[in-house]
Formats: C-alpha cells, sequence, structure tokens
C-alpha cells in the first residue's frame, strides 16, 4: 500500500506540483518598499495616476493593522518575499507564440484544451504577469473587452480609472491594500449595453516562482442592459493556513451573485473560507453556498458576511453551510453574520453538520471498492452538487485531488 501511495504522490507531484525554469525578464529587489513598488510601476510604464494609487494603498497598508481573527499570521513576514517578477517581454494571442518553457507549464495544466473546449475567452497569467490572451470573433464583434487588466490600464485608461478600486476599496483591510499597492496582471472585461455573454470567459494563474506573491487585479464591468454571470467557485485544498474570502458588491439595480465555497482540511491544516456579499441597490439577488470536509485534525472554519444596505429594496439572500467530520479530532465552525437596513429583505439560512457514514462505506466496500475509493466517493458526492456547474475536465481533477488527499490521511495516520 505504501508503495501505491508514494507513487500516486509522485504522479500527481509530475502533474501538478512541479516547478518550471524561467529566465525572468525583471525582477524587483526582495521585499516591500515605496521604491518597490515604484519601480514595478516604472517597469509597466503606466500612467502616472496608477502609480499615485499604489502609492496611496501602500500608505494605508503601512497604517493598517494585522488581523487578529482567524489564523495566527504573526510570524508573516512582508519582506521575505518578491512582489513582481516578469516572466517575458511580450503578451501573445497565438498559443504556440509562448516560450516553449511556459507553454509546457499551461500544457501539462490542460489549458489550450479546456479553452477550445469549453471557453468564449481564456487568459493565462504565469506569476505576474498574463502571458497569453485570446478571446472569439463573435464576442469581439459585440464590443467584448477581455484582456488583462495591465492592457486596459494602457487602452482603456478612462474606464479603469472611473472604476478601479470603487467597488472594493483599498481602505476595506490591510490585504485589500496591499494587492491595490503591488498588483500585475488579471483580467479586465466590459460589455457593452445590451450584450448579453452566454458563454464562460476563463483565466488561470499559475505560481510558479518561489517565495513570491502573486496579486492578479481583476475589473468586470457590465454597461446597462448587459448581461455577464459573475459567480465565484472557490475550492480551498492543501496550504498549512489559508484565508480567502470572495467579496462581490451588488450596487446596480437586479444584479445578482453567487459564491460557493468548497474547503477540504487534512491533517495539521486550517481552511478559513467564505465570503462577503453587500447588497447595496433594489432588487439585487445572493447565494452564499459552504461546503467543508474535515479529515484527521483538519479544522474547517466557514465565515462569511451578508450586508443589506438601506437602498437595497427588496433584496434576496439565501446561504447555506454544510459540514462534514471524517474522524472524532475533525473540526468544523461557521461564522454567519448577516445584517439588514430593510424590513422588506428576504433572507434564509440553512446549516447541517455531520460525520462520513461507516454503513456506507461498509456497504461500498462490500461492493469491491477500496475503503480510500469509498470515502472520496462520498466526499465528492457531498460537494458534487456545489460544484456541477464546473467543466468536466475540473470536475474530473477535482475528484482526483480529494482522493489523493484522502490517501495522504491514511499514510499520515
Amino acid at each position: 500500500m505504501q508503495e501505491s501511495l508514494k507513487a500516486s504522490d509522485q504522479e500527481y507531484k509530475e502533474k501538478y506540483g512541479f516547478k518550471s525554469s524561467v529566465d525572468y525578464v525583471y525582477v524587483p529587489e526582495k521585499g516591500l518598499s515605496e521604491n518597490v513598488i515604484k519601480n514595478i510601476s516604472k517597469a509597466k510604464n503606466e500612467p502616472e495616476w496608477m502609480l499615485e494609487k499604489r502609492l496611496s494603498a501602500y500608505k494605508i497598508f503601512k497604517e493598517k493593522p494585522m488581523p487578529n481573527w482567524g489564523i495566527d499570521l504573526s510570524s508573516l513576514n512582508f519582506d521575505d518575499f518578491y512582489y513582481y517578477m516578469k516572466p517575458t517581454d511580450k503578451k501573445v494571442n497565438d498559443w504556440n507564440e509562448l516560450p516553449e518553457e511556459i507553454k509546457e507549464t499551461f500544457d501539462k495544466l490542460g489549458v489550450p484544451e479546456a479553452e477550445r473546449k469549453f471557453f468564449a475567452g481564456t487568459e493565462a497569467q504565469f506569476d505576474s504577469e498574463v502571458v497569453y490572451s485570446a478571446i472569439r470573433e463573435t464576442l469581439e464583434r459585440d464590443g467584448v473587452i477581455f484582456t488583462d487588466t495591465d492592457t486596459a490600464v494602457k487602452k482603456h485608461g478612462d474606464i479603469v480609472k472611473k472604476f478601479f478600486g470603487n467597488v472594493v476599496p483599498p481602505s476595506d483591510n490591510k490585504f485589500a491594500a496591499l494587492n491595490t499597492a503591488v498588483w500585475s496582471g488579471g483580467s479586465f472585461i466590459y460589455v457593452p449595453k445590451g450584450v448579453k455573454v452566454k458563454l464562460p470567459l476563463q483565466a488561470y494563474f499559475r505560481i510558479n516562482a518561489e517565495q513570491f506573491g502573486q496579486f492578479e487585479r481583476t475589473l468586470i464591468i457590465a454597461d446597462e442592459g448587459a448581461d455577464v454571470k459573475v459567480e465565484w467557485i472557490d475550492v480551498n485544498l492543501g496550504s498549512k493556513g489559508n484565508m480567502k474570502y470572495p467579496s462581490i458588491f451588488l450596487r446596480g439595480a437586479n444584479a445578482e451573485g453567487k459564491i460557493v465555497s468548497v474547503a477540504i482540511a487534512s491533517e495539521g491544516q486550517i481552511q478559513d473560507t467564505g465570503g462577503k456579499l453587500y447588497h447595496l441597490a433594489p432588487n439585487t439577488k445572493s447565494t452564499l453556498i459552504s461546503k467543508s470536509v474535515s479529515s484527521g485534525s483538519g479544522n474547517a472554519v466557514a465565515r462569511f458576511l451578508v450586508h443589506i444596505g438601506d437602498k437595497a429594496e427588496n433584496a434576496m439572500v439565501y446561504t447555506k453551510c454544510d459540514a462534514m467530520l471524517i474522524d472524532k479530532e475533525s473540526k468544523a465552525t461557521a461564522y454567519p453574520y448577516l445584517e439588514s437596513k430593510r424590513d422588506d429583505a428576504s433572507l434564509a439560512h440553512e446549516a447541517s453538520i455531520g460525520k462520513i457514514s461507516q454503513d456506507a462505506i461498509d456497504y461500498l466496500m462490500s461492493r469491491g471498492i477500496s475503503e480510500d475509493d469509498a470515502k472520496a466517493m462520498i466526499v465528492f458526492g457531498f460537494i458534487s452538487d456545489s460544484i456541477r456547474d464546473l467543466p468536466l475536465d475540473y470536475l474530473l481533477e477535482l475528484k482526483r485531488l480529494v482522493k489523493l488527499n484522502i490517501e495522504k490521511e491514511k499514510k499520515v495516520n
């Protein structure tokens, strides 16, 4: 059994845990300072207004305290990291024009195949820069803009300047300020009046360098009567400690948002995840679904905030938090916070917690299925209703990840 587990781990590491050898065309000094931020902006040839936004956000970052809730971040040293690494001197729209070492990286991740099968537009970011961008001609003819945010700053500066940092301001929290100060890459989407985007637009982000922070910035703008589906499907596995809270601000009438958060906390891991939903306009709707699985000494924390402002007439909110415990030592905690300034708001919340059924495991094993596979099937079934909208390629890979986590758990124990 040990040999097969090692082979399984090695197989996954070779496919997804690899590190590519890349000759970066630009790397600033290590650490975080005003000089580093100025050099990042200079290397990108940004307009003065963007540098001003960066420096203003850096000032807020220094003034904001570290979060004193959730995971203990007291040992985090911001000067231990690189905040910008440029892997190539140009972005391409032909996959074959990428540098070979970068193309091989994304080939292993299945990006070109996924693009052909599922997506109307695709971007691939490698460390700090978007290195590849493509959009279908039908969307271009409709006036849809889908590019990286760095390009948008230069070519569509008036739009970016108007909206950048207005939805989630740098003053929101210390790490929002950090992102604004050192951001690089990310996606920019503009959908003109009356245009409906029916196919998914997808972005991939690959962190290759060690001791590196990736701070992509995505800005999506839908004009009057436009329709684009904005949905966070957030799957969290691995890392000793993880804090991740996607935020959606519904500032336009009839806007809708959805966050699906899936977390798997294995031995020694803390998955502190969830999201924030702000209703700031009439007839807005939101959904937040949290699914967590804890095994060994793993601790899954679901943390979310829903705010209904005084202008959010007839706002509708549905939240659901489900947790599954695999072992006696496993932990799951939920911190739902819902606040409303409207009497006509509709809020619904559901929560459940349970343990994996030994009877179900025994039944599957009686049908010739191994214990590991039986647990993986039950766990995947528990989370599958929340992620069914993912493309088939991703669902298959997530299933593989779930099984690998269970195998590792048994190996540790």
